[in-house]
């Protein structure tokens, strides 16, 4: 369904040589099955991982990342979405939003079932405003432990990522370029808030500042790259 609503094309070796060797070359690293490659016709730079297993896996690029990464940066790009299948990530993130949904539709029916049988009597309407609170505030801290997982999971990602690809430091490197051009450009056409926390930097990465921090899907990229170069600073020491 995601890939669809992206209109992404799935690709063999002999129309797109470069990127379908380069997942090829990590699948065998990770020692994972290899997953279905699909192009995005995007100039937006950007990648994601879909399948709820190792064996249903795709990896997605756009053409935008094609054109803006070179070679090892693109290595480094699809080595975090390889992470993601090997860490069955989808799967997870999946969980978390069904999870997350649940107590929301749960919240939403105690705060209708309150409010419905409600009656004046003053000491019911304690309770009822005790439900009515509860219920807006349990789908809140929902979506905060939704966001929360999809955070943790980039991180690991990334650690994981760094070290298929040989150099973290192409990772960082390709974080950079992507945050820039997330920066400068308007967010895909086709994204939308349901499949952000998919991609490896949020589509709409150059919009709602305000608590950006508190309710991104991902982590602040600053964070990441500095945690990548510090992981390849201990890799070059060992």
């Amino acid at each position: 369904m995601v890939l669809s609503m992206y209109s992404a094309r799935e690709v063999s070796e002999s129309d797109a040589p470069q990127i379908y060797n380069i997942v090829k070359n990590l699948a065998e690293k990770a020692e994972l099955p290899m997953p279905r490659v699909y192009v995005i016709d995007s100039p937006v730079p950007n990648a994601f991982a879909t399948g709820r297993n190792p064996s249903h896996a795709a990896v997605a690029v756009t053409t935008g990342i094609m054109n803006a990464l070179d070679y090892i940066e693109i290595s480094g790009v699809l080595a975090h979405e390889m992470a993601h299948v090997k860490h069955r990530d989808i799967l997870i993130s999946t969980i978390a939003a069904a999870m997350a949904s649940v107590i929301s539709l749960v919240a939403n029916i105690a705060q209708w079932g309150a409010i419905l049988g409600s009656n004046s009597d003053d000491d019911d309407n304690g309770g009822i405003l005790g439900t009515i609170a509860v219920a807006v505030v349990a789908p809140f801290a929902a979506m905060l432990i939704q966001m929360g997982i999809s955070r943790a999971r980039e991180y690991d990602a990334d650690k994981t990522g760094g070290e298929l690809c040989g150099n973290p430091e192409y990772l960082a490197s390709a974080l950079e370029k992507i945050e820039y051009y997330s920066q400068v450009n308007p967010p895909m056409t086709q994204a939308s808030n349901a499949t952000a926390h998919m991609f490896i930097i949020n589509p709409f990465e150059n919009t709602g500042k305000f608590l950006k921090g508190l309710f991104s899907t991902h982590p602040p990229t600053d964070e990441r790259i500095a945690l990548l170069r510090e992981q390849a600073r201990a890799l070059s020491i060992r």
